[in-house]
């Protein structure tokens, strides 16, 4: 009996430290935010560059393109930084050390609900830049990217709902 108890606590702090296993994937996460920083620097050259001769929507379409960048920058550190202190360890900051006010308070359903609504305002933009852009779409096109975009809006509000009924009763509010 005392060898299938510890054999069970070993099993059990091995699952426990296989947590560390996802670090790498964090980190690579972390590392393609210096891609989007990159790009985000192209992006607003381009755009000084073209801002003298674009008409309008050309520069519309050029800020939303930037915005959708930013967007999918702000989920990856919500993902890095929530996921890595909801399923690895808590992240300790010393005493009047910047850190954002909602770490240490977005659970797994939480940050779901975040990135689906960050994945419909993405969705969004993408359907504005159609629209503006609609000389180069066909209707069955169109109605795609809106049946897409509604499947999001959908998914998000459903997870929304599931969320609070499943899981705010159990949260420190």
């Amino acid at each position: 009996m005392a060898i299938t108890n510890e054999m069970e606590r070993i099993i059990e702090k091995l699952i426990l430290a296989s947590r560390w296993l996802l670090v790498p994937l964090y980190l690579a996460l972390a590392s393609v935010l210096g891609i989007f920083a990159v790009r985000a620097v192209q992006e607003v050259m381009h755009l000084f560059a073209i801002v003298a001769t674009a008409t309008e929507s050309e520069l519309v379409l050029a800020v939303l393109g930037f915005i959708d960048l930013t967007l999918v920058a702000n989920l990856l550190v919500m993902v890095v930084l929530s996921g890595y202190e909801t399923f690895i360890s808590r992240i300790d900051t010393d005493e009047g050390e910047e850190k954002p006010s909602w770490l240490g308070k977005v659970d797994a359903g939480t940050l779901k609900i975040k990135l689906s609504v960050s994945i419909v305002a993405i969705s969004a933009i993408h359907l504005l830049s159609a629209f503006i852009n609609i000389e180069h779409y066909n209707n069955q096109q169109l109605l795609w990217l809106v049946i897409i975009h509604l499947t999001f809006v959908v998914s998000a509000l459903l997870l929304a709902f599931i969320d609070k009924i499943a899981f705010s009763p159990h949260r420190d509010h």
